[in-house]
């Protein structure tokens, strides 16, 4: 019972990664339709902001808590800006252009942002500091689910609620769901529709930047390739839970994480991936818009 607990909990963390990254896919997807496949790697270029950012801190003899504080804030900035030009400069000239065009343009964006690490970094796995701190109350249950791991889920479950209240209520939340549901006439009764879709990119780029932080605390090391792999299963987590909803992200990162979780542990860790993509085809086959996801129908 304590293995399928400790694989139980295993799961949501992975999980709550998973959905943090997804979140970000299915808001630019809900706004515009577009896949962008360059959010992976933002993703990676927040976990080494935040590695460059502490280990200056660090020089400088900031304690913890400030570490982590001005680190995250770094990180989730740099990331942010890297969001919106990238909207501006692969993107928003394509917005009228066929939809395979902005695909190409995603998928060469993130292959371009990969190189650039890479020569700006290294090839190397590097190591990345602990930056969250150990809670007193959680010592007891290290061995199954420290304090790094209640963060992650506790991130997650705090972001999915405050974007949901953003959407719902806020007056930007509406130009969203305006531009979303119809971007003509949502331009034709004033909203910015421009703006309103750089935002989107902003607060996408902002959430990948804390599952890097979050995820490269947690596993210790950092690599310029680890956006690809985070990226294609958020990818994935987003469309199980159905893409375009905010739930239903978090919903299919936790999917995603248990399925991986529960495989690796009773099955074989070769076979991690394999059940991962072996649910997704399941899931396509049998409910094609995703657990929360809902079907649409045009009107011919």
């Amino acid at each position: 019972m304590d293995y399928f607990i400790e694989l139980l909990l295993g799961g949501l963390t992975r999980g709550s990664i998973y959905a943090l990254i997804a979140l970000g896919y299915t808001m630019v997807y809900g706004i515009i339709e577009l896949i962008n496949f360059a959010h992976g790697e933002i993703y990676m270029i927040g976990a080494f902001t935040a590695l460059i950012a502490a280990s200056v801190l660090t020089l400088f003899g900031f304690n913890a808590a400030s570490i982590l504080v001005l680190a995250s804030l770094a990180a989730i900035i740099y990331s942010a800006a890297y969001g919106y030009t990238v909207e501006k400069i692969a993107y928003k000239p394509l917005r009228n252009a066929p939809r395979l065009s902005p695909l190409i343009s995603a998928i060469g964006m993130s292959i371009f942002l990969q190189n650039y690490v890479l020569l700006a970094q290294t090839s190397d796995f590097l190591p990345f500091p602990a930056l969250i701190p150990d809670f007193d109350f959680m010592k007891n249950y290290e061995h199954i689910f420290g304090s790094t791991e209640l963060v992650i889920v506790a991130t997650t479950m705090t972001v999915m609620i405050i974007l949901t209240i953003l959407i719902k209520f806020t007056k930007i939340g509406k130009a969203m769901r305006a531009t979303a549901q119809d971007r003509k006439m949502a331009m034709l009764v004033g909203v910015n529709v421009n703006r309103i879709i750089s935002v989107t990119f902003v607060i996408g780029s902002s959430l990948a930047a804390i599952g890097g932080i979050l995820i490269a605390s947690h596993i210790g090391q950092i690599n310029f390739n680890i956006g690809f792999i985070a990226g294609i299963k958020a990818f994935t987590a987003a469309v199980l839970g159905g893409i375009g909803s905010i739930p239903g992200a978090v919903l299919g990162g936790f999917v995603l994480g248990w399925t991986e979780s529960f495989a690796t542990g009773y099955v074989s860790s070769d076979y991690e991936d394999v059940f991962a993509f072996v649910l997704l085809v399941l899931i396509l086959i049998f409910r094609p818009a995703g657990i929360l996801g809902k079907s649409s129908s045009q009107k011919v």
